[in-house]
Order: C-alpha cells, then sequence, then structure tokens
C-alpha cells in the first residue's frame, strides 16, 4: 500500500509512542516536529544511495554563461535534482568528466545527458525504502518528542540495519556493473 508523507511520519511516531497525526498542521508537538524534520531526512536518505527507484535521466539545456575556468559549457539541472549518478554524451549515461558547482554542471561537452537521482512522490516509495524512512524518521523524531537519548542511540542502530537491508534489496535491482576500459585486460590481448 503506498504511503504519503503523514502516513509515514504517522508510522514513525507510533513507533516512538506517540499519537500518529492527520496532517502538519495538527497545531500538536508531534505534527510540528514531523514536518520540521520530514523533508531533509527524506532528501537525505534519498541522496545517500543510487536508488534504482529514484534514478532518472535528463538531456541538460547548457546555459548561455560559459564557467570560468577548468571547462567549456554550463548546464542547468533539473528541479528534482538531489544527487548526480553520473554524466555522458552522444546517447550514452555516463563517460563525461564534470564537475558540479552552486547547481550547475560544468563540462567540457557540448550535449549532456545526466542520470541522477530526483525526489518521487511518496507513493512511488517501495516497501523497502519505506521501512527504511520510518525507521529513520523514529530516530529523528525521538530526542524531541522523548527527549531520550539512549533510545534515540538504539532507534539510529536499527535505522542504520533497515537502511543497509533496503540497499541490498535495490542492489538485486539492476544488472551488476562490470569493468569497461581496464588496462590489464587489454594488455592480456
Amino acid at each position: 500500500m503506498p504511503l504519503n508523507d503523514v502516513a509515514l511520519c504517522s508510522r514513525a511516531l507510533m513507533r516512538i509512542g506517540c499519537k500518529p497525526i492527520a496532517s502538519f498542521a495538527d497545531g500538536t508537538a508531534e505534527s510540528e516536529i514531523a514536518g520540521a524534520l520530514y523533508p531533509s531526512a527524506r532528501d537525505a536518505m534519498l541522496s545517500a544511495y543510487g536508488w534504482s527507484f529514484a534514478a532518472g535521466q535528463a538531456a541538460l539545456t547548457q546555459l548561455t554563461e560559459a564557467p570560468l575556468a577548468d571547462y567549456q559549457y554550463a548546464y542547468g539541472l533539473p528541479n528534482d535534482f538531489l544527487r548526480a549518478l553520473s554524466a555522458g554524451s552522444g546517447g550514452r549515461g555516463r563517460g563525461l568528466d564534470y564537475r558540479i558547482s552552486r547547481n550547475v554542471l560544468h563540462t567540457d561537452a557540448d550535449s549532456v545527458l545526466l542520470t541522477y537521482i530526483y525526489l518521487p512522490d511518496e507513493s512511488e516509495f517501495p516497501p523497502f525504502f519505506a521501512a527504511a524512512l520510518i525507521a529513520r524518521l523514529a530516530a529523528e523524531f525521538c530526542i524531541p518528542l522523548t527527549e531520550s537519548t539512549s533510545r534515540a542511540e538504539a532507534l539510529y542502530r536499527l535505522a542504520d540495519d533497515e537502511f543497509r537491508k533496503a540497499k541490498q534489496i535495490d542492489a538485486q535491482q539492476d544488472t551488476p556493473a562490470r569493468i569497461e576500459n581496464f588496462p590489464l585486460v587489454d594488455v592480456r590481448g
């Protein structure tokens, strides 16, 4: 069952013994804390790993102003951009030398195809990611709502375990990467 932002936060709140919320504007301490901490915790979890469900590609638009040094061209990043995975050109999603600075991608290529982590809707979160996010939210909410540091430490350990499990499951959604241009293999003939 797909969950929304409030449902994810409510499940995390119930894990620490608090009442669930109906919205971030409930006027309760729980809804205020959840509303303040949720967006940054979600974005941090999404950008911490190259999740297959949150990976997308976009052809970038070249900006008129060139970089001051090191590269010839500058490109604007997509609005839903969280983290770059790779950049390529000519129908390939990787292989370019680039640098991202101040929300602009700099490179010497005259066209760029960016593979990146974007911000999906919560309803698109697979169950393994939702479980990891709920565990992280419970840990984040614990100190402001319960003032128990020992409990928060235990919840952070549980959240780290859930994160590792989610990464393992997500890694099985893709063909393993193969070594492409490796000089020692080329020498062997």
